[in-house]
């Protein structure tokens, strides 16, 4: 039997937190959750989420949370595939979490910029690099937009972001994890 999944508001899982009834599984990428994430909370990227097997405490509710509850929503279906039972997601996520006063593990030194931002700034300069080139050397470099583009489109449906993976890989980003 698959989960069916309840939004939950930040106080609620506070409480339930304090009384030990809870388990947050956060499903961003590591780099995000090296940023902030609450505290005790399980890291299980959504990139890998089923290889992720999820090792929960018996009685336990768990709460999966994102940076805004756009990517729990999203995944609903997967996330609930993972839990037997009644399962919950925070809603709003660790913005609306931390809005509340709630505590947040921070990461002292994060990048400058945080690794999806870099994501958008490297699609976009190859988008324009694919557009200019291909008006003014060969319009084959439109392909590069293209891909970029779809490739954009996977990362918004999906959740997983290849380019913010790789990214995840240069010397500025390694130093903060």
């Amino acid at each position: 039997m698959t989960a069916k999944l309840i939004d939950m508001q930040p106080a609620d899982l506070a409480a339930r937190l304090k009384q030990g009834r809870a388990v947050v599984v956060d499903i961003r990428e590591p780099a995000e959750f090296e940023l902030r994430h609450i505290k005790g909370a399980l890291s299980r990227p959504l990139s890998a989420f089923e290889q992720a097997h999820l090792k929960l405490e018996p009685g336990a509710d768990v709460v999966f949370t994102c940076r805004s509850g756009m990517r729990t929503n999203a995944n609903r279906d997967r996330l609930a595939a993972a839990v037997d039972g009644t399962a919950y997601v925070l809603s709003g996520g660790i913005d609306a979490w931390a809005a509340a006063g709630l505590p947040v593990a921070d990461n002292v030194a994060p990048p400058a910029v945080d690794i999806m931002r870099q994501a958008h700034v490297v699609a976009g300069a190859l988008i324009l690099a694919g557009v200019i080139l291909g008006v003014r050397l060969n319009p084959g470099f439109f392909v590069l937009s293209g891909f970029v583009g779809a490739s954009l489109m996977v990362a918004g449906v999906t959740g997983f972001c290849l380019m913010a993976k790789l990214l995840g890989f240069a010397p500025w980003n390694r130093g903060a994890a």
